[in-house]
């Protein structure tokens, strides 16, 4: 799989860090309550089809969202984690 490094250009996967779902970007705040964490931390989505995730470029460092298809493996783009909209 080859993905695209908003700094970098399209890269092999093997360059990247799979961080997980670019839902971590939507932390609560600190003072949102215990539910609020524990759903934060512990429940995910596992969704088959076009999802939004986050990964890490080592060769560079960027932090990109990147949208794909699970079930065809398709990547359809990624941005900057810092221009990412929620």
């Amino acid at each position: 799989m080859r993905l695209d490094c908003p700094t970098c250009g399209t890269r092999d996967r093997r360059e990247f860090t799979y961080q997980g779902d670019a839902l971590a970007l939507d932390r609560p705040s600190r003072d949102a309550g215990d539910a609020a964490w524990d759903d934060y931390l512990h429940n995910r989505e596992n969704p088959a089809g076009q999802t939004r995730d986050l990964w890490y470029h080592d060769a560079c460092g960027t932090w990109a969202v990147v949208t794909r298809d699970t079930v065809t493996h398709a990547v359809h783009g990624s941005v900057a984690a810092t221009d990412a909209t929620r």
